[in-house]
């Protein structure tokens, strides 16, 4: 089931568990029971602390629980946890078996303070690089609270439940029988979502900290950048962010990054985390800011009020709250957004497995994706609204030799529809001849570009007529001692790298400005 370098690192890992623990296997006489099977044996051979029971009578087969010895641990695997949701299995062997998180001690204190019972199901995919973070929060929330009880179900390998729900998004969260979330969560959030007073005490707390040198509103690449730049010059550094990483955490490969060869977004995100937290910046996570208020004298503080109600004041603000997916607008795309309209074809590709599909975009992004869901669906359909495709020679050459995919040119989509809740199909228009025209099928995955993220900038600092931050070329806003950097602003060219870059440039010009006022 491991190859011996996953066995190597595995038993490594485990020797860290200090304190005995109990695998229960729920198995039938299908190929996927004999594979776990193999793999819970490996396992259990590995650690002394460790036990295997194969007498488990759970409905959902295969699955194992894990439970400490002397808890009312409820943690359960459906599925076999391997591809992006290893290290989850991994953690979660670690977690069980007394090995401490790396997380904040007032997370653990919040989550032991939760006052409820709560069963979770989290219905995920291994190939879903945005679910091991749901499924790594709820795991560390069973082994830490025993209220909180977590089955984690491969939606792959339990299409039944996943049709009967109609679940067609992963990650996609139930809270004790009822839809509590989908997509990308962090334990963070999921303990704040939990905990009913959390925001006014986060506010309160906020509102309360001392004016910053240089404050970074926004924590991808852009914003990291900045961080670091500012911090490295010795003045008081922080960094507010809805989600840190950004834009990062949805990228599933990342090859162009320089002197990284090979990396994906999560991992990405984290080392930007990390990188940041190592020069001993104020990190403020979950926070979305809601207003700039511009400093009322020369040389004074400027405001960012925040989406909870708290405010932070700052003699500089670097703004780099980089964008999101650009949506179709068109009717019905919000009425089956996660019920067929979907955004991210390596996640929830697999659950449209033999079923017709369509990509929207001819860039890189949508060929890119009608390549991937190609070895995965029946059919796909990608529709471009211009004359030809705009991605890269070598991708439409792949895209134009495979059998399932019909190009589509000049297709303007004009509806999204469907039945009983679902998608069934999608309506377009021939630009070529004006004629209205109608797509069958059960998915769609929306590649049209990004969004900037600053509504909340409007009337206060100069935008684009896309919605961009004007900036010069050492990053500064129409509003003075406000910076901004990244995929928010109109520098050209939306790559990891140049956002870094223009972090660092907003960074030395906000010291520039410190120095000079």
């Amino acid at each position: 089931m491991l190859d011996d370098n996953l066995k190597a690192q595995l038993k490594a890992y485990l020797e860290r568990v200090t304190l005995p623990f109990e695998i229960e296997a729920s198995l039938s006489d299908f190929a996927s029971s004999a594979e776990l099977k193999q793999l819970l044996q490996d396992i259990a051979a590995m650690s002394d602390k460790i036990t295997l029971r194969l007498d488990g009578n759970d409905a959902r087969k295969p699955s194992f629980s894990l439970k400490r010895t002397g808890t009312e641990q409820s943690l359960r695997f459906a599925g076999i946890p391997l591809g992006h949701e290893f290290t989850s299995l991994v953690l979660a062997l670690l977690w069980t078996g007394g090995h401490p998180p790396k997380v904040e001690q007032s997370v653990i204190d919040q989550i032991q303070g939760l006052d409820g019972d709560y069963a979770f199901e989290v219905y995920m995919s291994l190939t879903c690089h945005n679910c091991p973070d749901v499924v790594q929060a709820l795991s560390l929330m069973s082994v830490l609270n025993p209220r909180i009880k977590t089955v984690i179900v491969d939606g792959a390998l339990f299409q039944d439940e996943v049709n009967a729900r109609e679940i067609m998004a992963v990650p996609t969260v139930y809270l004790n029988g009822q839809e509590f979330g989908s997509g990308r969560m962090t334990v963070e959030e999921i303990a704040a979502k939990l905990d009913t007073g959390a925001a006014a005490k986060d506010a309160a707390k906020l509102s309360a900290k001392d004016p910053y040198d240089v404050l970074i509103v926004g924590g991808g690449p852009a914003g990291a950048a900045a961080a670091v730049y500012a911090a490295r010059k010795g003045i008081r550094t922080g960094i507010a962010a809805e989600r840190f990483g950004g834009q990062v955490n949805d990228t599933l490969a990342i090859e162009n990054y320089i002197s990284v060869l090979s990396t994906d977004g999560p991992k990405f995100s984290m080392a930007l985390e990390s990188h940041v937290k190592d020069y001993g910046v104020d990190v403020m996570n979950l926070q979305r800011a809601d207003k700039l208020v511009p400093a009322t004298t020369p040389g004074g503080l400027v405001e960012v009020q925040l989406a909870n109600g708290g405010s932070l004041k700052s003699r500089t603000v670097i703004i780099s709250t980089g964008a999101r997916w650009r949506n179709v607008n068109v009717p019905g795309e919000q009425e089956y957004k996660n019920k067929g309209v979907a955004y991210c074809p390596h996640c929830d590709g697999p659950l449209f497995k033999g079923k017709r599909v369509a990509v929207i975009g001819g860039g890189n992004s949508g060929v890119e994706a009608a390549i991937d869901l190609a070895g995965i669906v029946s059919h796909v359909t990608l529709l471009e609204f211009g004359d030809a495709l705009r991605a890269d020679a070598v991708l439409v050459k792949k895209l134009e030799s495979l059998p399932n995919v019909v190009i589509l040119t000049q297709a303007q989509t004009t509806e999204f529809t469907g039945t009983a809740g679902k998608l069934d199909g999608l309506n377009y228009t021939d630009r070529a001849t004006g004629e209205a025209r109608r797509i069958e099928l059960e998915g769609v995955f929306v590649q049209i570009g990004l969004v900037p993220n600053t509504e909340w900038l409007r009337g206060t600092v100069e935008l684009s007529k896309h919605g961009e931050i004007i900036v010069d070329a050492k990053g500064q806003t129409s509003v003075p001692g406000v910076f901004a950097a990244g995929d928010a602003t109109t520098v050209p060219y939306k790559q990891i790298i140049i956002a870094a870059g223009d972090g660092a440039k907003a960074a030395l010009s906000a010291f520039d400005h410190l120095i000079r006022n």
